[in-house]
């Protein structure tokens, strides 16, 4: 289990450094590649740092985690908030890095059941953002939500573009164009030609 000992402070700039060398380790090569010594070589630090802010490597993925999606649930709130909740939905979980990210985490909470809790903590809030957007996006419209269950679609609209991530990956494409054809066609026909996203009062519920 991760250290639940505060170490060093959250708003270093060594901190901040180790997170980036991480996060980017993950996305351009795995999981598999961050150990305490390459993330110090990487960030140009000695590896005794890195055990001074982490102490074990699964304080060091649970904040890299945070970090990334405190900034993604901050986006995706506003996102919502716009009169184009499914586009901003979509280009969310079609973002390469979020996709990428969010891969390496489901592998690496195959090991490590501390990044297991983490994530689905995480994926209950998103996966309700993303329903309440979709339930009155659909009752918006008159759409018959007893045949268009909000929570089948969310979850198609999660999972296909992490498959097409994960086929892009291994160098696979065929289909991928018109699936996003598809998709995008229907989203269009919905809200209409995706626009420049413009808030809406604050305050709103997300």
């Amino acid at each position: 289990m991760a250290s639940a000992r505060r170490i060093g402070t959250e708003t270093s700039r060594t901190r901040a450094r180790l997170l980036e060398v991480t996060e980017r380790l993950m996305v351009e090569e795995s999981f598999v590649a961050v150990t305490s010594r390459r993330v110090a070589n990487e960030a140009g630090v000695n590896p005794a740092l890195v055990h001074y802010y982490f102490p074990t490597l699964d304080d060091l993925f649970i904040a890299v985690f945070r970090h990334r999606t405190e900034r993604l649930l901050q986006r995706l709130a506003e996102d919502l908030q716009t009169d184009q909740p499914l586009w901003a939905m979509w280009e969310y979980n079609s973002d390469r890095t979020v996709s990428a990210l969010a891969t390496e985490f489901m592998a690496l909470a195959n090991h490590r059941k501390a990044i297991q809790a983490e994530i689905a903590a995480v994926a209950e809030r998103i996966r309700a953002m993303h329903l309440r957007a979709l339930a009155d996006t659909l009752e918006r419209h008159g759409i018959d939500t007893e045949i268009f269950a909000p929570a089948a679609i969310v979850t198609l609209m999660v999972a296909i573009p992490r498959s097409i991530a994960i086929e892009e990956a291994l160098g696979m494409t065929a289909g991928h164009r018109e699936v996003r054809a598809l998709v995008e066609h229907l989203l269009e026909r919905l809200e209409g030609p995706r626009r420049k996203a413009t808030k809406t009062a604050p305050g709103m519920i997300r």
